[in-house]
């Protein structure tokens, strides 16, 4: 019981560390998260609309890779 909870407290910390380390590199990464081609951006008179459709689906592989790292560590 004890060890499971250990591993789930390691996985929260690794992943608020990686976190951590991607917003502090991310004015050095050569795109923008949220500027990207393929992020849908129609300003009109009073009217704005952003749907971030690349960003989404770029930050959705990479915690769907991170998580089934982490699933087989842990397993």
């Amino acid at each position: 019981m004890m060890g499971e909870f250990g591993k789930t407290l390691i996985f929260i910390g690794s992943f608020i560390v990686i976190i951590g380390i991607l917003l502090s590199i991310s004015d050095k990464l050569p795109f923008n998260f949220g500027r990207l081609p393929g992020d849908f951006l129609i300003r009109k008179d009073n009217f704005t609309f952003y749907f971030p459709l690349t960003s989404s689906i770029l930050i959705s592989i990479v915690l769907s890779l991170i998580l089934y790292i982490f699933g087989k560590f842990f397993r």
